[in-house]
């Protein structure tokens, strides 16, 4: 037995049939192709799976899919710009040096992006707050709040324009 339901992906309207114990997680990536979107422990303690509802940040591998009706649901692929520019959080990542192997990837950038949409100008403590629920085993973090940092630094440059 499946349920349609119908939410915004990415800013666009869709409307997909899922099973009544069906996870976000599930949805989005056999059912929508979101394959940014990664299952890592499949129990919210990586992050791996991280996604935007209604702009909060949320594990997808949790997230009941019939409690998506009628919200708002960004994955890593609604983040890429005109022509697939990467965003400026994105480019400061790689920049930095904070992208390896990538798997975590995702996962970080919809966590820094969330964070920066409330808090434009945070201190690095609040970068690794907001990054907690996100495991890196590539990076060590470091270079990670570099780049939030430099994001958040170029983000308000150019909104100053």
């Amino acid at each position: 037995m499946t349920l349609d339901i119908s939410f915004s992906l990415n800013g666009a309207e869709v409307v997909v049939g899922v099973r009544p114990h069906q996870r976000l997680l599930d949805v989005l990536r056999r059912t929508l192709g979101m394959t940014g979107t990664k299952e890592g422990c499949g129990e919210g303690e990586c992050g791996a799976c991280t996604v935007l509802v209604d702009g909060r940040v949320v594990n997808a591998c949790l997230y009941p899919a019939l409690e998506i009706e009628g919200r708002s649901v960004t994955t890593i692929e609604g983040l890429l710009g005109a022509d697939h520019q990467l965003s400026p959080l994105q480019e400061s990542l790689v920049a930095r040096g904070a992208i390896q192997c990538g798997f975590c990837s995702p996962g970080v950038i919809l966590s820094a992006h969330a964070l920066l949409d409330r808090n434009p100008n945070p201190s690095d403590a609040e970068i690794r707050d907001a990054l907690v629920g996100n495991l890196c085993r590539c990076t060590g973090y470091v270079q990670i709040v570099e780049a939030v940092q430099e994001a958040a630094d170029r983000l308000g440059s150019e909104s100053d324009v």
